[in-house]
């Protein structure tokens, strides 16, 4: 099996809170070699990683955006995220939003209704 490649993996709705489950993925990512772009407006940094205050302040190429925001927040960011320029998007469980499974589609972005952790921890990220 190839070596797994570091991914650029924005978090939207990231938080310090240790039983959450978007900081138990950005822990996740760190151990697997990724590198986590945590997104919450009322944050500075979560692990000592920097966090953005909006996804459009993302300026670096991003290969995965997990999101952990209900669909009302995703809907009032639809732009941002369809401009973030990801190759695939993981709807978390009670994130999922169908309103912006087309246009990503369209855009050429895989769309997954899935568990970042599971993903990661089943080797299936």
């Amino acid at each position: 099996m190839a070596p797994m490649e570091k991914e650029k993996v924005v978090i939207l709705g990231a938080s310090d809170h240790p039983g959450r489950y978007s900081h138990m993925a950005l822990v996740l990512l760190l151990e697997k070699g990724h590198i986590p772009l945590p997104v919450n407006p009322r944050l500075e940094s979560i692990e000592g990683i920097k966090c953005f205050p909006h996804i459009k302040e993302i300026d670096d190429k991003v290969d995965t955006l997990t999101i952990y925001v209900n669909p009302k927040i995703s809907d009032s960011l639809a732009n941002e995220i369809l401009n973030l320029g990801m190759k695939r998007v993981i709807f978390n469980p009670g994130s999922e939003n169908e309103s912006l499974y087309e246009p990503l589609k369209k855009r050429g972005v895989e769309v997954i209704e899935a568990c970042t952790l599971v993903m990661l921890r089943t080797d299936q990220y």
